[in-house]
């Protein structure tokens, strides 16, 4: 598709016997901020892990920038400017905060990191204060700042986010969502997967519902959140 990032086509996604994606199509446009919104089970994470090739598929294609990923190792999609924010945060807990964001830039080997340094702690003030401090002592918020901060980083080109509010207080979450505005603003292309359906869906500009594995509902965030099938799924209309 023009000005796509991120294609995906007929996606599939199995464990063992049991088939978590089941032919999905979804693309994401260079400086666009998509939502993939549905409940536990639903078949997002294994979308996230198969484009960042954590996880292999079983069927369809992944472009990344006009390039099929079929054979692109995961360390590799990185240096290409794929970045995946975790479920779960995923700090090297006994790094201290600036280790964590140097082995973000791991594969980089340009002089602009320290410049980068800086400009997460400008991002995210509260890293500046714990830079040395172990990661595995901070406080949950603090956590997903800094893998926030460490993917950014790897200088991407699409941002992932896994779950960012999971488990944290309001004021932190609402700190989470003024940064992920903040970036997506800058011109990064964000695929956004979040289990606050209208959190995610306020911030982004188009939506997808995965239901079962497979693609329930598409289209422009502002119309899903008007949407009586979303409202009564995930909204609690």
């Amino acid at each position: 598709m023009l000005n796509s990032l991120l294609e995906i086509t007929g996606l599939e996604v199995a464990y063992g016997g049991i088939q978590a994606v089941k032919g999905i199509e979804l693309h994401v446009g260079k400086g666009e901020l998509v939502a993939l919104i549905g409940s536990n089970g639903a078949g997002k994470t294994s979308t996230l892990k198969a484009i960042a090739g954590l996880q292999p598929s079983s069927a369809g294609e992944v472009h990344f920038d006009g390039k099929s990923m079929s054979s692109v190792e995961a360390c590799r999609r990185v240096s290409m400017g794929i970045a995946l924010v975790p479920e779960g945060r995923g700090v090297f807990a006994r790094l201290s905060v600036s280790e964590n964001l140097l082995m973000g830039a791991y594969s980089r080997s340009d002089a602009g990191i320290s410049d980068d340094l800086q400009r997460m702690y400008d991002l995210f003030p509260r890293l500046i204060e714990r830079r040395d401090q172990l990661a595995g002592t901070l406080s949950g918020g603090e956590q997903q700042m800094l893998v926030m901060a460490r993917a950014l980083m790897s200088r991407p080109r699409l941002l992932m986010l896994d779950e960012p509010s999971m488990g944290l207080a309001p004021l932190m979450v609402k700190k989470i969502f003024e940064t992920i505005r903040e970036v997506a603003a800058q011109g990064m292309s964000i695929l956004l997967v979040e289990q606050n359906a209208r959190l995610a869906l306020q911030v982004a500009n188009r939506g997808y519902v995965l239901e079962g594995g497979i693609i329930a509902l598409s289209g422009r965030a502002s119309d899903l959140l008007q949407s009586d099938e979303v409202k009564r799924a995930y909204l609690g209309g």
